[in-house]
């Protein structure tokens, strides 16, 4: 998987999950929460150590490498995310998120 594609995804998650946390945690620039902070540790580790090449959509993957608690809670937040997005206009992430 090339270097590009990781970096992309990478700033990808970082900035949804840092959207969620912010309206979920009420965390005002002040970095993320506990939980969250672990969350997107996890998320990157998963990232970094994906066998396919190339990487598609965790969602679409046949091979489902994040454990049970933690696959629910980054749906939720990509859920969510995508959808503050789509409300308040941002429609590049989303093409980022989706290409």
């Amino acid at each position: 998987m090339s270097r590009k594609t990781v970096d992309r995804e990478r700033q990808t998650l970082t900035r949804f999950v840092e959207v969620y946390c912010r309206e979920h945690h009420h965390r005002n620039g002040n970095g993320l929460c506990e939980e969250c902070g672990d969350l997107l540790d996890y998320a990157r580790k998963r990232l970094e150590r994906c066998p396919h090449d190339p990487k598609p959509k965790c969602k679409d993957c046949e091979t489902h490498c994040y454990k049970p608690e933690y696959r629910a809670r980054i749906k939720e937040v990509m859920r969510f995310s995508g959808m503050h997005f789509v409300k308040r206009g941002r429609m590049d992430w989303l093409i980022k998120y989706f290409l």
